[in-house]
């Protein structure tokens, strides 16, 4: 491979943070407020996993354009309608097996037009789907290139300790939201008051 395992491990790290913040800017613009997004860390393992999952098994546009024979636009526009079909999948088992396992509903978009059952909708499918295109397109390889450029002991002093991080809160965070049958809300801060809020949370 052209990425070492511990490249892929701490990219999936930097993802995992970024979808945290993706997260709470979309909060932070369409609700005015951000939260813990039910994990005890900055992190939110699926994107990191999902990213990294997807440029290793689909690639990128450019690998893409390489590989076919026709025009760019119809190879870009290719790939952005299997990032909508893969989110949307995605939203759809992750929120499924949520309900089903913890017995809440996780997300809900039933308010946004032309939404496809309770969690997916295509506004939000085409959004994530055009952030993961130019994510590919534009940063993926950036990224892995430095992470692989980092002295050896400390990529895999790093890989292995945020991975241990990311999947213990992971799981420990799920383990909460199936006891309880409710989201793991640990935070609020709201934008419009400037007030934190702290939830009391059982062990």
């Amino acid at each position: 491979m052209k990425y070492t395992a511990a490249a892929y491990m701490l990219t999936i790290a930097i993802i995992s943070f970024l979808g945290y913040c993706v997260e709470n800017i979309w909060l932070a613009v369409t609700q005015q407020y951000i939260n813990n997004r039910n994990m005890y860390f900055p992190f939110l393992l699926g994107y990191g996993l999902a990213v990294v999952g997807i440029y290793l098994i689909v690639g990128t546009p450019k690998k893409w354009l390489k590989r076919k024979s026709s025009n760019g636009f119809m190879v870009y526009l290719a790939y952005f309608l299997l990032m909508v079909i893969l989110v949307s999948i995605g939203e759809i088992l992750l929120g499924k097996t949520v309900e089903y396992f913890c017995d809440f509903t996780y997300w809900n978009y039933e308010k946004v037009p032309f939404h496809l059952t309770k969690f997916t909708s295509l506004p939000t499918s085409l959004g994530f789907a055009a952030i993961i295109e130019f994510f590919m397109e534009y940063l993926m390889e950036p990224i892995l290139d430095k992470v692989q450029h980092l002295p050896k002991p400390t990529l895999q002093i790093l890989a292995v300790g945020f991975m241990i991080l990311l999947v213990g809160d992971f799981l420990v965070s799920f383990r909460a939201m199936y006891r309880h049958k409710s989201p793991n809300y640990l935070w609020k801060y709201d934008l419009t008051q400037r007030h934190l809020i702290h939830y009391h949370t059982l062990s």
